[in-house]
């Protein structure tokens, strides 16, 4: 009754990827900025807290899919 369409399915999928790659990048960009500030600001730490724990849901994410970075 509730069929989903293959190819639907695994554009989610390759775009899911897509954002796990884009979050992780920016989180370690935001993570360097922070490591060699000498007073990082509030804003800025609560930015790499928000990226950060976007990046950790997506991950779980993807591994409740069965999605790995080579499929």
């Amino acid at each position: 009754m509730f069929r989903r369409k293959k190819g639907r399915v695994k554009d989610m999928d390759q775009q899911l990827l897509m954002n796990i790659r884009q979050l992780k990048k920016e989180w370690e960009n935001l993570n360097s900025i922070i490591d060699q500030s000498i007073e990082p600001t509030e804003e800025g730490l609560k930015e790499l807290a928000l990226t950060k724990s976007k990046y950790l849901y997506l991950l779980r994410e993807a591994r409740h899919r069965g999605l790995n970075a080579l499929s």
